[in-house]
C-alpha cells in the first residue's frame, strides 16, 4: 500500500540528500555563510529567518475522499477562511485526496499548503515512522483541532458478518491508500490476527464503498469518520439493513497499548438502526499547515480567521471546532509559528 507514498517521499529525500552534499540543508534552505546577514529580516527565536518561507497565498487544502467527513467539512472550512482571513491575495480551495498520509506527504513535497489529518499519522510523519519510515516530514505545524474521529466498521446484515473476526475471507473496504482509515483498519485487523490476504481488501473511500455495499458488491467497510455520519445513516442505512461491528475488550486493550488510538463507545441512539452500544476506537482530526509556504503572519491570520468564525460552519462536526478543544491532538507535534502566536494570545499554552 505504501508504494505511491514512498515514491513521493523518496523523491524529496533524494533531493534533500543532494542538497546536503552541496552544503545545504535538506529542506532547501541555504546554509548560513559565517554570520553575514544573520540578523536581517528579524530572525525568529528558533533561528529560522523570515526569508526562508517562500509564501504561497493561493493555496490548496487537502481533505479526503468525497464520501467521508473531510471533504464536505473541508470545503466549508475553506469558505470560512476565504471570507474571514485578512491577508492580501489570500484564497484557498479544498481538494479531494487520499486523506491523512497523502496530505502530509504532499505538504512535504510542496504540493499542498494546508491539510486535514488524523493526529497519529501526523506524529508518524514528524518522527519518520510507519508510512514515513526513514522519510520524516518536518516542514509542517499543527494549526488546530477539527473534530474527534471514530472508526466505524459497517457490515451488511445479510453478509453473515457479526464480528470483526468474521471479516476473514470477506470483501472489505479498508480506506484509500494514504488515509488514516486504512492505517487504523490494519491496526484493528491485525489485533484480531487478520493479515493482508486473509480478506479481500478494497482501497477506496467510504463514499465509493457505501455505493458498492448498496449494490451488494461489498460485505463491509471501515470508515474513520465523524459521529454520526450521514452517509451511514441516510444513504446506506436507508437502502440496506446494516450493522456496526464492535471492537472486543481484549483486542481493544491491545490496540490502545500498541497505538495512539483510544477506545470509545458509539451509543445506540447515535444511529436509528442500532439496538445496543458499540465499542470503537477514536483519534483527533487536525489541521496542519506548511512552514515552508505559510509564513507566521499568514498562519496567524488563517487560524484567527477560521477559529474565530467557526459558527459559520454548518457541518455537524464543526461543532467541535471551538477554543475549548482547539489544542486537542497537538501533543508532541510542532506548532505552526502563526498558530503558536494565536494560541499564546488566547492564553492556551502552558507557561
Amino acid at each position: 500500500m505504501k508504494s505511491r507514498l514512498l515514491m513521493m517521499l523518496a523523491m524529496g529525500f533524494t533531493v534533500g540528500t543532494v542538497l546536503v552534499a552541496c552544503g545545504e540543508e535538506p529542506d532547501g534552505d541555504e546554509a548560513p555563510e559565517e554570520d553575514e546577514g544573520a540578523e536581517e529580516d528579524g530572525a525568529e527565536e528558533d533561528g529560522e529567518a523570515a526569508g526562508d518561507v517562500e509564501e504561497v497565498t493561493d493555496m490548496q487544502l487537502g481533505t479526503g475522499s468525497t464520501g467521508g467527513t473531510y471533504y464536505p467539512l473541508g470545503n466549508e472550512m475553506a469558505t470560512v477562511m476565504n471570507d474571514n482571513v485578512d491577508y492580501d491575495d489570500f484564497s484557498v480551495s479544498a481538494v479531494s485526496t487520499g486523506a491523512s498520509v497523502e496530505n502530509l506527504a504532499s505538504i512535504g513535497q510542496g504540493d499542498l499548503q494546508l491539510g486535514m489529518s488524523v493526529h497519529l499519522p501526523a506524529l508518524d510523519a514528524y518522527n519518520g515512522e510507519a508510512d514515513f519510515d526513514g522519510n520524516p516530514v518536518d516542514n509542517f505545524g499543527f494549526m488546530g483541532h477539527i473534530y474527534p474521529e471514530v472508526m466505524q466498521i459497517v457490515a451488511l446484515e445479510d453478509s453473515g458478518i457479526e464480528s470483526i473476526e468474521d471479516l476473514e475471507g470477506a470483501d472489505v473496504a479498508i480506506g484509500p491508500d494514504g488515509s488514516g482509515t486504512q492505517e487504523a483498519a490494519r491496526i484493528i485487523l491485525e489485533a484480531y490476527g487478520l493479515e493482508e490476504g486473509d480478506y479481500n481488501e478494497y482501497a477506496e473511500g467510504f463514499g465509493d464503498a457505501a455505493n458498492r455495499m448498496q449494490n451488494g458488491n461489498l460485505d463491509a467497510s471501515f470508515g474513520l469518520l465523524g459521529l454520526p455520519n450521514t452517509t451511514i445513516e441516510e444513504d446506506l442505512g436507508s437502502q440496506r439493513d446494516i450493522t456496526l461491528l464492535s471492537v472486543d475488550e481484549e483486542e481493544l486493550t491491545d490496540i490502545e497499548e500498541n497505538s495512539g488510538y483510544e477506545g470509545m463507545t458509539i451509543e445506540a441512539d447515535d444511529y436509528s438502526f442500532l439496538d445496543e452500544d458499540v465499542e470503537a476506537v477514536t483519534a483527533y482530526a487536525i489541521l496542519v499547515g506548511s512552514t515552508d509556504q505559510i509564513g507566521e503572519d499568514l498562519g496567524y491570520e488563517i487560524v484567527k480567521g477560521l477559529y474565530e468564525n467557526t459558527d459559520e460552519v454548518s457541518h455537524q462536526q464543526g461543532e467541535a471546532m471551538d477554543m475549548e478543544n482547539i489544542m486537542n491532538g497537538s501533543n508532541d507535534l510542532p506548532l505552526h509559528p502563526g498558530a503558536e502566536r494565536f494560541f499564546e494570545e488566547e492564553g492556551l499554552l502552558d507557561e
